[in-house]
Order: structure tokens, then sequence, then C-alpha cells
């Protein structure tokens, strides 16, 4: 894991489902975001998340971000720092040194994380704006 993860990544999915199976939609960056990831092989990282169809109409932000997650403000996230693989295990724990929101400068973010060829898959526990528990789940593409 720590020798394919270091990269660039184009997300292609961002799912969230409840515990009974049925299908979340984040508000604040909606169904389908556009995103970038890179990762690269000193531990250093940075993320940018945006809502496809943003406009100069305010985007509703949620209150407060999920458990486990960041938050993103006006249908836009974006954060930086590094990270550390744990292979055994299967995780990347992220250290957020800075942020779009400043509520997210010094969380500490482990995702389970998986590579086969060009597919990164990355899921967490996290909650819905209503507080729900949700899995999400994250697919990105090797770019770069």
């Amino acid at each position: 894991l720590s020798a394919a993860l270091p990269g660039t990544w184009e997300l292609l999915s961002r799912i969230d489902v409840t515990d009974t199976g049925e299908r979340r939609v984040d508000p604040s960056l909606g169904a389908e975001p556009a995103a970038i990831l890179f990762y690269d092989r000193s531990g250093h990282f940075a993320a940018q998340f945006m809502k496809r169809d943003r406009s100069a109409r305010a985007v509703p932000d949620a209150s407060v971000a999920g458990v486990n997650n960041s938050r993103a403000r006006n249908g836009y996230d974006a954060y930086f720092g590094t990270y550390v693989v744990d292979d055994s295990a299967g995780t990347v724990t992220q250290h957020l040194l800075g942020a779009l929101s400043p509520e997210n400068v010094g969380m500490v973010l482990t995702r389970h994380v998986q590579v086969a060829d060009d597919r990164l898959t990355i899921s967490l526990r996290t909650s819905a704006p209503s507080g729900q528990p949700v899995t999400r789940t994250l697919v990105w593409k090797r770019v770069g």
C-alpha cells in the first residue's frame, strides 16, 4: 500500500450509505463532486473537493462537520498536510496542517485504503448532515 499510494488521483465516485443500505447525498458537495487528491513519496498530501453545479448562489454549508470528517464551505473543501500509511492495517492517517475551514486544521483522519491497478478506494465511517451514521466510499482513478 505504501508503495502504491503516492500519485495524483481524480475522484470517480463518492457514495454515502446508511447502515440500512440507503444512499444519502451530502448537500454541501452534492451527489457527484469533482475532486483531486495528491500523495507524494515524502509523506505529504493535498485534497480538493468541489460541488459540480456550484454557482454564484450560496451552497448550504453543513452546520458542523460529520464525525471523522472535514467541513466544506460554499460547495468547496480543501486541506493538506502529512500522512502515514499502516500497511498491515490497510489504513492511511492524515494530519491536517492547513484547511479551507479553520476548524479542520489539526484534525487527524484515518481512512481504510485499497489500491488495485489504477484505482484507489477510500472508506470511512462518518455522519450525514442529519447526524445519521454512514459509510462513505470514495473511488479514485490514478491520473499521475
